[in-house]
């Protein structure tokens, strides 16, 4: 494994440990500001600053923990190097329940910059995650838009 291979691990497995711990300010400090998301349905999304990601990643964790999510691991599946301090990393994320199966998986790309911080993610591009969350909801048995308090 090369330099950066190791730090790209490095970087997805804090990543991971994040999601696991449900730490949505970890998990803002690994992006970049502005940081992106663009998607097929709903365009993109920038979030201008960490503290606007913290609060994006706290309101998903309810449904999270309704849908029984307990761990995070994630299998690195290509990078390429886009210039020095640019790389293009594809991912797949996977998804535990508290026994250690699995729920779900789901893959992204990420353009990751090394600063000063070490790698920060500044554009995300799921490829299936919204199809999945709602698969696995409908295998649960939650309603997604259920709007009742």
């Amino acid at each position: 494994m090369n330099t950066i291979e190791a730090e790209i691990d490095d970087y997805l497995a804090r990543y991971a440990d994040t999601l696991t711990s449900y730490d949505a300010q970890a998990a803002a400090d690994l992006w970049g500001s502005p940081g992106m998301i663009l998607n097929d349905q709903h365009g993109a999304g920038v979030l201008e600053s960490r503290e606007a990601m913290a609060i994006g990643l706290e309101q998903s964790y309810p449904l999270y923990r309704e849908l029984g999510l307990a761990s995070v691991g994630y299998e690195r599946l290509s990078h390429e190097q886009l210039s020095d301090t640019i790389v293009l990393v594809r991912v797949r994320w996977l998804f535990y329940d508290n026994d250690g199966s699995q729920l779900t998986d789901s893959f992204a790309s990420y353009i990751l910059r090394r600063g000063d911080e070490g790698l920060r993610a500044f554009v995300c591009v799921p490829a299936d995650d919204a199809e999945k969350l709602r698969a696995l909801a409908a295998k649960k048995g939650i309603d997604l838009f259920d709007e009742t308090p």
